[in-house]
């Protein structure tokens, strides 16, 4: 290692959630080796990798990046995003990219960029699944082979390597496609010799952001500063601090398991891993190992196309239809789907009573004074999806029930209109690993010129 510490800020959890240019500037007085920003995520589901848009605003990208070009460049160190666009795939890569020349020509920058893309071709997939190099995840779908034609795009989370080669050749802006979240803020640690355990487990809290600080934010700056046994987390915002509690429940973030964290080659051992806090401000995290497995695997996530939606959203407060709920809404929907084939669906999402956990809320039996439903209609078209979606709030908003004792409406509608067109729905068909030999292959990189 040629210096006794890496610094990196890290501006905010998803580019395009924003940051104070307060936070942003004291970060930039710390003189930091590398300026690296998580872009994307599955949070937000399926839709946006089935339709190619991004879940953040472009204005709201725009002015982040601004923000983060300029001080990369002007400092003469690396600006590195991760899983750009938001899920990803190529359509997204080059929506982020097009901005960033757009920046570049309103402010005369000029730097080299890498973009590095991470589709992934059926064909191969295909070939990985006739020769036993496709595995299902614990909490994921069985793999099917139909599922490969099925798939509107397919991406996988790109590990260190592809990074790393670009770093070497010199790249002063580099633009991942689907990338495992800490490796933006982990890799040019790494080539300098930085322990890898510790670069990612610093790189998975920063890429949130102020998130494990306190009170959490994921529009705040942090800086991460590496060691060669530890590494430091400092808020930079006065409102915030990292205390000893915060980091290790962040650690957890997002995982079945406290103790291994998987990714992309290896996983991250916590089982010795050690939190402290330096100061009111600061904590320090320490002990934590890279541990490599073998065959390399890559997260495949994939969608396909489901149909069409529309909602309507109501509230019941009728305690003899709220005591009889799941026989009336079953009746509805037997009502309305009779008739229609498997593309027409209809479900319930009720608000007051197990609404968001659904099947796993531990709290079944709790009395509730209200309901609010949310009517989902999935047709193949749009306009099916509308047909279907009146039909059931025309129904249910007039059905019968025992016991009933007005014949006023059911449901007291939140709109006007009532019912709400969301267009097309996709669903996660793949979401498996998939053996490589090469953890490169599938992740070239494309060196362009900007001015």
């Amino acid at each position: 290692m040629g210096i006794d510490a890496f610094r990196v800020l890290s501006p905010t959890a998803i580019l395009g959630y924003g940051f104070p240019e307060s936070s942003f500037a004291r970060g930039m007085g710390k003189k930091p080796d590398l300026i690296a920003v998580d872009a994307g995520s599955t949070d937000p589901g399926p839709y946006y990798l089935g339709s190619g848009k991004s879940f953040t605003s472009r204005p709201a990208v725009k002015r982040d990046l601004r923000i983060m070009l300029k001080g990369a460049l002007n400092a003469g160190i690396p600006l590195i995003i991760g899983s750009a666009g938001g899920a990803g795939a190529k359509v997204h890569v080059d929506w982020t990219t097009e901005i960033i020349r757009e920046i570049a020509a309103e402010n005369s920058l000029r730097f080299s960029m890498a973009v590095i893309y991470a589709d992934i071709p059926k064909s191969s997939i295909l070939k990985a699944a006739f020769e036993g190099g496709i595995h299902s995840l614990d909490s994921g779908p069985e793999f099917r082979i139909n599922s490969i034609d099925e798939a509107v795009r397919v991406v996988a989370q790109m590990g260190l390597e592809p990074v790393l080669k670009a770093l070497k050749s010199g790249f002063q802006v580099i633009v991942c496609g689907r990338c495992y979240d800490p490796v933006p803020f982990a890799a040019p640690a790494i080539q300098k010799g930085y322990d890898p355990g510790l670069a990612l487990h610093m790189g998975k809290i920063l890429e949130c952001a102020a998130i494990a600080a306190t009170p959490g934010s994921g529009r705040d700056c942090v800086m991460g500063t590496l060691r060669a046994e530890s590494f430091e987390l400092e808020p930079l915002s006065d409102a915030r601090r990292f205390t000893r509690m915060s980091t290790a429940a962040h650690s957890l973030y997002e995982k079945s398991d406290p103790w291994m964290l998987p990714g992309p080659g290896g996983f991250l051992d916590l089982s010795n891993t050690v939190f402290e806090e330096i100061d009111d401000r600061r904590a320090r995290v320490s002990g934590t190992r890279f541990v490599e497995t073998r065959p390399y695997t890559l997260k495949l996530e994939g969608v396909r196309r489901v149909g069409f939606r529309s909602i309507s959203i109501a509230g019941i407060r009728d305690p003899i239809l709220i005591s009889r709920i799941d026989a009336t809404l079953d009746s509805v929907r037997q009502e309305a789907v009779a008739g229609r084939d498997e593309r027409f669906q209809v479900l319930f999402h009720l608000y007051g009573r197990n609404g968001v956990m659904g099947p796993w809320e531990p709290e079944r039996e709790s009395p509730c004074h209200e309901l609010g439903v949310v009517i989902e209609a999935v047709g193949p078209d749009q306009q099916g999806a509308d047909w279907l979606c009146a039909e059931v709030r025309s129904t249910l908003l007039h059905c019968g029930y025992s016991g009933r004792k007005s014949t006023a409406g059911n449901l007291a509608l939140l709109y006007s209109p009532s019912d709400i067109a969301c267009g097309e729905v996709f669903s996660f068909n793949i979401y498996h690993l998939m053996n490589v030999e090469d953890p490169l292959a599938f992740f070239p990189i494309h060196a362009q010129e900007v001015s």
